[in-house]
């Protein structure tokens, strides 16, 4: 079904939120940009200490988010503001989840003197109504009251799937960083945290039936020193450990689903297992010994799809793994698998003849082979209601069932997988890949994997290919950028690499692209940087003087009541 909706483009920003001695005053120009802002009659509404956050009786989701506003707002303003389900009427931020809107995850925001109401077209979109209101309120709030000029919000995303991914298995990153981590994907309106918990240089999750693969596969015996590749001897003589326990997954589960956060794990298969063969070594094809890698690359040595009770070593994993995440999506990897092994095994030899797999010249039989173990674990997870994610190599040996392709190496993946029918999340590394540099001037960042990725190559991404027909183009569900740990060993380098691409990255998957403008961007980042720094944030500082001259810039343009001129833009939203 097709739907009009009227989206506004802004000419310069909205509001130019601004701080007095004693007050400050809302700016709705917030990042991601909403689809439709209107300033309305009226003085708006004034936030004071004796204002209450209502929300309906007996909807614990609804009240875990005006609690979490209630937090937001004492975080940047120091006032605790009462949450109550009790009907009230003046002085009252209202959540609601009623508004008629077939996109799940829409809403509308509502400011006039009395009252403030946001109404999702589900929790959810409630839950994006409070981002809305919260990064709205500049961050020099402290001890003042904050003015909220009458407007009507509406807004929805462009994209179902807006992911953002952490590799904890280079570099193990603990708990509680982790929900901060979920905090940031939050503020910007990401709803998927693709969290890879496991890889050749160790195993990160706890899995009850196989004890030895935290016991062992969580640890390397030292890690490389410099990059690979040209200090490849150079190690720390360190050993290097971390797993998370399945309490404090199912604690950080929680956490993300109070922020509407769902988190896909990741297990990558049958390739970067070296971690889990040190543990294991009988589901390998040469049956080792082997050990958790301590450098970076791709490993030859890799799980024996030949074996009958590799099937079922994995399907005891994934069981407990689908008992931690209740994801409609579950990872299982499938890039970068070597097949020299397999070509040699006996098992792997003779499960190809049994399958009746013969080479092609498009598919190798070992390519088929691992096409063969992720539909057969595929179907073992849709016998769980759970549905499977792959690399696009999992398009190399023919796609079958209803696997969605990640597509890392370019857009050709997910370009195939449309074209087959077939869902697909774009990831391309030439442009969403956050460990990369983010600055030409390598010298003076901290090292990296190599490339250049700077928040502009990010922000004008669009991930729906021009190639693709009318009917294809809806198999585009999403796009997330990933974040590689080979050389991020800390929470703080984490951030540096996040922030701010994960602002320009929450743009392209939220607003509709006729209404972005990279000028206009930067202006909105200013203030956004200023909540990095009231929340301590360790962002990289690369655009920030670009952004603080365009907002100066932006309020050296005479204002209508302190408001910029709105031009209204009619933009065709599929739903």
């Amino acid at each position: 079904m097709k739907r009009q909706l009227f989206l506004t483009a802004l000419t310069i920003t909205i509001g130019l939120g601004s701080c007095t001695k004693e007050s400050m005053t809302a700016d709705y120009g917030v990042i991601p940009l909403p689809n439709r802002i209107e300033s309305t009659e009226g003085d708006g509404f004034v936030i004071r200490n004796s204002t209450a956050i209502v929300y309906p009786k007996e909807n614990g989701k609804l009240q875990k988010t005006a609690e979490l506003l209630s937090e937001y707002i004492a975080a940047i303003t120091g006032m605790e503001l009462s949450v109550t389900p009790a009907e009230k009427r003046g002085n009252a931020i209202v959540l609601k989840s009623n508004f008629a809107c077939p996109n799940q995850e829409a809403y509308s925001l509502t400011v006039n003197d009395s009252l403030v109401t946001i109404n999702g077209s589900s929790d959810a979109g409630t839950f994006y109504g409070v981002q809305t209101l919260r990064k709205s309120i500049p961050a020099c709030s402290e001890g003042k009251q904050v003015l909220l000029p009458p407007v009507e919000i509406t807004d929805m995303p462009r994209f179902s799937y807006r992911g953002m991914h952490l590799d904890v298995a280079r570099h193990f990153f603990p708990a509680d960083f982790i929900k901060r981590y979920i905090d940031i994907l939050a503020m910007h309106n990401i709803n998927r945290f693709h969290w890879h918990l496991s890889d050749d240089q160790g195993w990160r999750v706890e899995i009850k039936s196989y004890p030895k693969l935290t016991e062992v596969g969580q640890w390397r015996k030292e890690t490389l020193i410099g990059r690979a590749g040209k200090d490849n001897t150079q190690c720390d003589g360190t050993p290097y450990g971390g797993y998370y326990t399945q309490e404090e997954i199912r604690d950080i589960v929680q956490y993300a689903t109070d922020r509407f956060v769902t988190i896909i794990p990741e297990i990558d298969l049958p390739g970067h297992m070296l971690a889990a063969l040190s543990a294991y070594p009988e589901y390998g094809c040469t049956g080792g010994p082997y050990e958790a890698a301590t450098g970076w690359g791709i490993f030859p040595d890799i799980l024996c799809m030949g074996n009958e009770k590799t099937y079922e070593f994995l399907e005891n994993i994934f069981s407990e793994i689908m008992d931690l995440f209740p994801s409609e999506f579950i990872h299982v990897g499938g890039d970068e698998a070597p097949k020299q092994h397999w070509e040699e095994c006996p098992k792997c030899q003779a499960k190809i003849k049994e399958l009746g797999i013969r080479a092609t010249k498009k598919h190798t039989a070992e390519n088929q082979l691992q096409s063969y173990a992720v539909q057969r674990l595929e179907k073992f997870l849709n016998s769980r209601n759970r549905e499977v994610i792959g690399w696009d190599e999992i398009l190399e040996g023919g796609i079958g069932g209803g696997a969605t392709v990640m597509s890392w190496r370019g857009t050709e993946g997910g370009i195939e997988a449309a074209d087959l029918g077939h869902d697909a999340i774009m990831v391309p590394h030439h442009t969403l890949y956050f460990d990369y540099y983010q600055s030409e001037d390598q010298a003076n960042e901290p090292l990296s994997i190599g490339g250049y990725i700077p928040v502009r190559k990010v922000y004008e991404y669009e991930p729906i290919p021009s190639v693709l027909t009318a009917e294809q183009v809806p198999h585009i569900i999403g796009l997330q950028a990933n974040l590689w740990t080979e050389y991020i060993h800390t929470p703080e380098h984490v951030e540096y690499m996040l922030l701010p691409r994960l602002a320009a990255l929450c743009e392209v998957q939220w607003t509709q692209p006729e209404a972005k403008n990279y000028e206009n961007f930067l202006c909105r980042m200013d203030p956004l940087f200023r909540t990095y720094d009231r929340l301590g944030y360790n962002y990289a500082k690369h655009i920030r003087e670009d952004s603080k001259v365009a907002f100066e810039k932006a309020k050296a343009v005479p204002q209508t009541a302190g408001q910029a001129e709105l031009e209204s833009v009619p933009v065709g939203l599929s739903e």
